[in-house]
């Protein structure tokens, strides 16, 4: 699967591929005016800096290299960028609960649009409430799904009935990259089915100091039938929402276990990952941690 990788910058560039894969442009707009220099129109077509560094010339970036204030201003965002991410934030510095790490997951985020995981609200919350912790130092790792089709879009024909398309989410064209094992590998866990085994790789996307981890079903090892669980948020079928649930609970802990290994406390967005309660072992005053279940309306423990 091509990706866009910083390295095919040229040196005096080399910052903008870590400016467009971190998230945080989609709450703070200081590299506005600088996006919208490189290509003004993909700038307002898409807001999607990834998309704009995947289109661009070579020409177009030789251009911009020689050009010292497009790179005297991208060296300034990209100190300041650095400067947020050393920041502890307000929770290291005025809190004194000792918490390593906590572990949201969620069937969707709603981090941006070039980011199309989510179908409303609870994606929204659950998005901003990565952002929210990565401005306030709060130790979060989020958990979800990768959806190669989302959410689908309403259309009306002339007698009024609606019908519904599923636009094709290429992983490619999102800001997002694929998590790597401590062996350099692209992370991928498995989960046992009935007759069967699933394998599930794992995407990162940056969300400012907070990492999310985006599971998908869709790898050639699996029957096509398996690659398809992750191809639509809330889908309809009984038997694919389950599994869904499946692979956010059974293999979302074992990605934790894998890259937040600290975890102590599962943060559950809704019901729909109770089944970390059971790989995990977590009740509620368990030495191991605990779980807890936040639906629309107030948080409670599980």
């Amino acid at each position: 699967m091509a990706q866009f990788s910083a390295p095919d910058l040229p040196p005096e560039l080399a910052a903008l591929g870590d400016l467009a894969l971190d998230l945080r442009w989609t709450w703070s707009h200081q590299a506005d005016a600088l996006w919208q220099r490189i290509d003004a129109d993909a700038w307002e077509r898409t807001r999607n800096p990834w998309t704009i560094l995947q289109d661009i010339s070579p020409a177009r970036l030789r251009a911009l290299a020689a050009d010292p204030n497009f790179t005297g201003e991208l060296q300034r965002l990209a100190a300041d960028r650095q400067r947020y991410l050393d920041d502890p934030g307000w929770f290291t510095v005025a809190t004194t609960t000792p918490l390593k790490g906590v572990a949201y997951l969620s069937m969707e985020f709603g981090v941006g649009e070039a980011l199309p995981l989510y179908a409303g609200g609870l994606g929204v919350l659950a998005g901003d409430y990565l952002k929210t912790a990565s401005d306030l130092g709060v130790p979060i790792v989020g958990i979800g799904l990768l959806y190669r089709e989302g959410y689908f879009r309403q259309t009306i024909d002339a007698a009024g009935w609606q019908h519904e398309t599923y636009p094709a989410n290429d992983p490619g064209s999102m800001p997002i990259a694929q998590a790597r094992s401590p062996d350099g590998a692209w992370l991928q866990v498995g989960l046992g089915l009935p007759g069967r085994s699933l394998t599930v790789r794992v995407w990162r996307a940056q969300v400012g100091r907070v990492a999310l981890y985006l599971l998908d079903a869709d790898h050639p090892a699996n029957s096509p039938a398996d690659r398809g669980i992750t191809a639509r948020l809330y889908e309809a079928g009984m038997e694919t929402r389950l599994l869904q649930e499946l692979v956010l609970g059974i293999a979302g802990w074992r990605v934790i276990e894998a890259v937040a290994p600290d975890v102590e406390v599962c943060h559950l967005n809704e019901g729909h990952a109770p089944l970390v309660l059971v790989i995990s072992g977590s009740v509620v005053g368990d030495a191991r941690g605990q779980c807890l279940y936040h639906p629309h309306t107030g948080l409670g423990r599980l």
